[in-house]
């Protein structure tokens, strides 16, 4: 669960106890699962909404996908796609040039 091995999970134990003393950690430790599942009720809502107000066609979109580095990656990947069929004609004339151009030796 989010990472946390038993040994990490064994010493934020140890720091809430430090922090908010044996007699206050289980209502902190509610307070905290209630607030992380605020978080999450709210990040789903908002994910919803966001596909609501997009409108048709955008049902399969994921939000983890607007990332700056994610968009880069489509736009440039799709931009790649696209002049693929342009870089492989220009190298099949290149090498069709260089077998024209080559020079028998014997000619010499």
């Amino acid at each position: 669960m989010f990472g946390v091995g038993m040994g990490e999970f064994l010493g934020l134990i140890v720091l809430g106890l430090f922090l908010v003393g044996p007699d206050k950690l289980p209502a902190a430790a509610k307070d905290f699962a209630r607030m992380i599942h605020k978080v999450r009720n709210f990040t789903s809502d908002a994910s919803k909404e966001l596909k609501k107000n997009l409108g048709p066609g955008f049902e399969d979109l994921d939000v983890k996908d607007l990332t700056p580095k994610n968009l880069a990656k489509k736009v440039l990947g799709d931009a790649l796609e696209e002049t693929k069929p342009v870089i492989n004609e220009a190298r099949a004339r290149s090498k069709e040039l260089k077998d024209i151009a080559k020079i028998d030796p014997d000619l010499l």
